[in-house]
C-alpha cells in the first residue's frame, strides 16, 4: 500500500510539474510576440514602414519597449517560482490524502479483522475465536495442574420472544444479556456468542468442578432480573452445561459438543445446570431418534392422554381432571412430556400437537360426562398457541366436531405466556372466553409479570406452582405466599388449585389458607382414561355428577 501511494504521488507531481512548465512556455511565446507586434508597431508609427533599421532604430530609442522586453524575462522567472510553490502545495495536498487513505484503509482492515472473530448483534466472540481461545488455553494447561471450564448458556424462549416482538427487540435482548455476562464474570473470562441463542463462558480461574458450577450459579443469577424491551418486563429462561478440561475432552470441538450435551440435560435439571457425564452420551442418540419421529408419533396416534384428577377442597368432590399428553414410544417406552415438549417447539410442530390434544381431549370430555360425569377437563396451551390467531376458530372446528358444551372444558395458559406481546395474547384469550370455554393461568407464582395483566385477563381459575405447595405443611414462608395468592385470587373472583398436593398434611394446610381446589399425588397420579373412570368408580373421593341424562352427550 504505502509503496503504490509513494509512486502515484510522484506520478501526479511529474504531471503537474510539467503541466506548470508548459504554461511558463506559453507565458514566454506569448511575451516574445507581444514585443515584436509593438516593435512593428512603433517601427511603423515613425516610419510610415517596416525596415529593419527602423526595428533596430525602435528598439534603440523607445525606454517603453525596454520595459516590455523585460517581461521575456519574467515570464520564466514567474512560472519557476510559481511551479515550485505549485508543487509544494500539490505535494503537501496528496500527501495528506494518502495518509488520510492510509488510515481508512487501516481502519477498514481492523474492521474486517473484527466482524471475522465478532459477533455482529453483541460484538463478543463469536465461534471462531472462542474455539481459538479455548485451544490457546489448553496449550497453556498441558502439563500443569488443574482444570479448564467451559460453559453453554442457552436462551430457550428466544424463539418465542422473536416471534412475537420481532428480531429488533431480540437484539435488543441480546445485547443486554451480553452486557449482564460481561458484568458477572471477571476481565479475564472468555465471553463468546456460538449461535442464535447459545453463549460460552470460559472463566480464567476455575480449579475444580465446585468453582465450575459456582460460576453456573453466577450466569442463571444475572439472568433471574427482567430484561426491558418495548416497555414490557421480559423473562429469559436459560440453562447451563458445564465441560472440565481434561476430564471431559482435550481439544476445542469435543469439550463444546460434550458441553452442548451436558445443556441438553440441564434443561430438564431442577438447578438449570449440568455438568457432563458420560452416562449422558446415550441421551445424545435418543434425543436424534426422537426428534426424527416426533411428526409420525403425532400422525400415527403413538401419543397418550393421561388425566389428573383435581378435588374440591372443603367437599372432598373430584370436579375435574387435567389433560397430560405422553409418548408411547415403541423402542423407549412411555416418554414424559418433559423430554419432548422442547423438540416439538424446536421442531415447528406446535400446532399439530396441540390439534391432536385438543381433539383427543374434546372427545374423551364427552366420553365422561356420557356416562354422567360431571367434570371439567383440563388443556394447557403453549405460549406459540396463544400467537395463533386461528387458534380460537380451529378450537371452534373442534367442539362441532365432537359436540361437546365449552363450559366443560377449561385452557390452561402459563405466566411466561402471557407476558410476550401481552396485546396479541390477551385478543386470543378474549376470543376463547367469548365461546365460553374457562381460562387458568398456570404455575402461577414463577414468574415476574402477570399481575401486571391479572386484572386485564378473561380467567376464571389461577393455579399455585408445586414449589409453594410442596413444603407448605412445614410451617415455611410459602404460607404467608399462598395465602397472599389465595386472598388476591378471591378479590378478583378466581377460584384457586394447588398444584402439587402430596400428602393429607398438605391437603389440611391448603384448606387452612382457604385454598379452593387441590391436584396432585395424594389424590392420583395422572392415568389414561379408563383407569380414572375406574378410579372414580371405586368411590375413594366423591364425585360430581349431572342429575339428569346430558342432551347433545
Amino acid at each position: 500500500m504505502g509503496s503504490f501511494a509513494s509512486d502515484l504521488r510522484h506520478r501526479n507531481l511529474e504531471i503537474l510539474r510539467s503541466r506548470a512548465r508548459r504554461e511558463a512556455r506559453q507565458g514566454v511565446v506569448i511575451a516574445f510576440g507581444a514585443i515584436v507586434a509593438a516593435t512593428l508597431g512603433v517601427c511603423f508609427y515613425e516610419q510610415g514602414q517596416i525596415t529593419l533599421a527602423g526595428v533596430v532604430s525602435a528598439q534603440h530609442d523607445n525606454p517603453a519597449l525596454w520595459v516590455l522586453n523585460l517581461t521575456a524575462l519574467v515570464f520564466p522567472l514567474w512560472g519557476q517560482y510559481a511551479s515550485r510553490n505549485l508543487m509544494q502545495h500539490a505535494n503537501a495536498m496528496v500527501h495528506h490524502e494518502t495518509e488520510e487513505l492510509r488510515q481508512r484503509n487501516d481502519q477498514l482492515e481492523r474492521e474486517k479483522a473484527f466482524a471475522a472473530t465478532h459477533d455482529p448483534v453483541t460484538e463478543l466472540a463469536n465461534r471462531a475465536l472462542f474455539y481459538d481461545r479455548i485451544d490457546q488455553a489448553i496449550r497453556g494447561r498441558h502439563g500443569k495442574p488443574g482444570t479448564l471450564a467451559v460453559l453453554l448458556l442457552e436462551v430457550e424462549n428466544l424463539k418465542e420472544i422473536q416471534d412475537a416482538l420481532g428480531p429488533v427487540s431480540a437484539d435488543t435482548i441480546l445485547r443486554q444479556l451480553a452486557i449482564r455476562l460481561l458484568e458477572c464474570m471477571s476481565g479475564y473470562d472468555s465471553v463468546a456468542r456460538l449461535d442464535s441463542r447459545t453463549f460460552a463462558v470460559m472463566p480464567a480461574a476455575v480449579a475444580d468442578r465446585d468453582q465450575a458450577e459456582h460460576a453456573a450459579h453466577r450466569l442463571l443469577k444475572a439472568m433471574e432480573p427482567p430484561f426491558d424491551v418495548q416497555r414490557l418486563k421480559l423473562t429469559l429462561h436459560t440453562s447451563v452445561g458445564i465441560v472440565l478440561f481434561p476430564d471431559h475432552g482435550d481439544d476445542p470441538d469435543t469439550l463444546v459438543q460434550r458441553a452442548g450435551v451436558a445443556l441438553y440435560m440441564a434443561q430438564k435439571s431442577n438447578d438449570g445446570f449440568a455438568v457432563y457425564s458420560p452416562s449422558f452420551d446415550e441421551h445424545s442418540p435418543r434425543r436424534l431418534t426422537l426428534m426424527g419421529e416426533l411428526r409420525q408419533a403425532i400422525e400415527r396416534n403413538h401419543l397418550e392422554l393421561h388425566y389428573q384428577p383435581k378435588a374440591d377442597i372443603a367437599s372432598g368432590t373430584i370436579t375435574g381432571a387435567e389433560a397430560l399428553v405422553r409418548w408411547r414410544h415403541p423402542k423407549f417406552g412411555l416418554i414424559m412430556p418433559d423430554e419432548f415438549i422442547g423438540l416439538v417447539e424446536r421442531t415447528r410442530l406446535v400446532r399439530p400437537l396441540t390439534q391432536w390434544i385438543m381433539e383427543r381431549a374434546f372427545a374423551d370430555c364427552r366420553r365422561l360426562h356420557q356416562q354422567g360425569l360431571d367434570l371439567t377437563v383440563a388443556i394447557n396451551l403453549s405460549a406459540k398457541d396463544l400467537h395463533d390467531p386461528e387458534l380460537p376458530d380451529r378450537i371452534v372446528g373442534v367442539m362441532a366436531k365432537t359436540e361437546v358444551r365449552p363450559e366443560w372444558l377449561i385452557f390452561e395458559i402459563t405466566e411466561s405466556s402471557i407476558i410476550v406481546d401481552p396485546d396479541r395474547v390477551l385478543n386470543v384469550l378474549e376470543r376463547i372466553n367469548g365461546l365460553g370455554f374457562g381460562l387458568s393461568i398456570d404455575d402461577f407464582g414463577t414468574g415476574y409479570s402477570s399481575l401486571a395483566y391479572l386484572r386485564k385477563l378473561p380467567v376464571n381459575e389461577l393455579k399455585i406452582d408445586r414449589s409453594f405447595v410442596r413444603d407448605l405443611a412445614e410451617g415455611d414462608k410459602d404460607d404467608v405466599i399462598v395465602r397472599a395468592t389465595v386472598q388476591l385470587a378471591h378479590n378478583l373472583a378466581l377460584t384457586v388449585t394447588a398444584e402439587g398436593v402430596e400428602n393429607a398434611r398438605t391437603l389440611a394446610a391448603l384448606r387452612d389458607c382457604g385454598c379452593d381446589r387441590a391436584q396432585g399425588y395424594h389424590l392420583s397420579r395422572p392415568v389414561p382414561l379408563g383407569s380414572l373412570m375406574e378410579w372414580l368408580d371405586r368411590g375413594e373421593w366423591q364425585v360430581r355428577r349431572h342429575p339428569s341424562p346430558v342432551v347433545g352427550a
